[in-house]
């Protein structure tokens, strides 16, 4: 997903001032209508559709950020904007803190990989709190949005012919990788991944007597593993890995996870998940 076509500067808005919820979200959809990509549309019917989404729990993730975000029948391209509050507003978060940085996405209904994507584009950006920080900072809407767009500019791959592809095999001992590196893989616009609940060796070697007391004294989850499986194209091989080595670190100096990669001569069909 391209942000650079996506976000939206005319809607975007720095010091924005509301005191509750319902408030804050009449706000976002009249700056919605300011945008091109929502002609024809009221912002009635924006302020409807986000607040069905907020009444299916709060788009108020934590750590001062929200990102309210809808499907809207008749959309044919997506809108993506971004606000600023650094007082705060009361948006029902999970740490219960105020609001103060706010990312409104709104897209056609049936287009749910591309919404994903962009959830996880924005999710891994504000990870680093040094880019919260600069947003919170900027004081006009141009500044606003270069900041975001120089934090999470994907490159664009323009290809003709069917990509040739590698299968990938990551092994993971630790389940605090598995979400970080799923949320990754949105982002990179690998749209499925099969995966494999597995064992390592302790779990079997623990049932020879010779093994047995030494291999109690290990920690019983490092005998259960997590095995994805998933096709990532031939010419993003190097960048996946290190994109992945972000999250667990040099894989060649630590433990719990291995990354193997595959040639393939033939694939039909997909992983993806919807």
């Amino acid at each position: 997903m391209d942000l650079l076509k996506i976000t939206d500067i005319k809607s975007s808005r720095c010091g924005i001032k509301a005191k509750k919820k319902d408030d804050v979200l009449r706000k976002l959809a009249k700056l919605a209508v300011k945008s091109d990509k929502l002609k024809g549309f009221s912002d009635e019917e924006v302020y409807k559709k986000l607040l069905e989404r907020e009444s299916q729990g709060s788009t108020g993730f934590g750590n001062e950020i929200a990102i309210p975000h809808a499907r809207i029948k008749g959309m044919e391209e997506f809108l993506l904007f971004i606000v600023t509050d650094n007082r705060g507003v009361e948006f029902d978060t999970l740490d219960k803190k105020k609001v103060k940085l706010i990312f409104v996405i709104l897209g056609p209904e049936e287009s749910v990989n591309e919404h994903l994507q962009i959830l996880a584009s924005i999710s891994r950006a504000m990870s680093q709190e040094k880019v919260k920080r600069e947003l919170l900072g900027a004081s006009t809407e141009s500044a606003l949005v270069e900041v975001f767009l120089k934090n999470t500019m994907e490159k664009v791959e323009k290809t003709v012919a069917k990509q040739k592809m590698k299968l990938m095999l990551l092994v993971l001992y630790l389940d605090d990788f598995l979400y970080h590196i799923l949320e990754y893989f949105i982002q990179e616009g690998i749209e499925g991944a099969t995966i494999i609940d597995s064992s390592g060796m302790g779990e079997y070697i623990s049932s020879i007597p010779l093994f047995a007391t030494f291999i109690g004294f290990m920690n019983e989850k490092k005998n259960h593993s997590k095995t994805i499986m998933v096709l990532i194209p031939e010419n993003k091989e190097a960048d996946i890995v290190a994109g992945i080595e972000e999250i667990t670190g040099d894989l060649d100096k630590k433990e719990g996870a291995m990354i193997l990669t595959t040639d393939i001569s033939m694939y039909k069909g997909t992983m993806k998940m919807m």
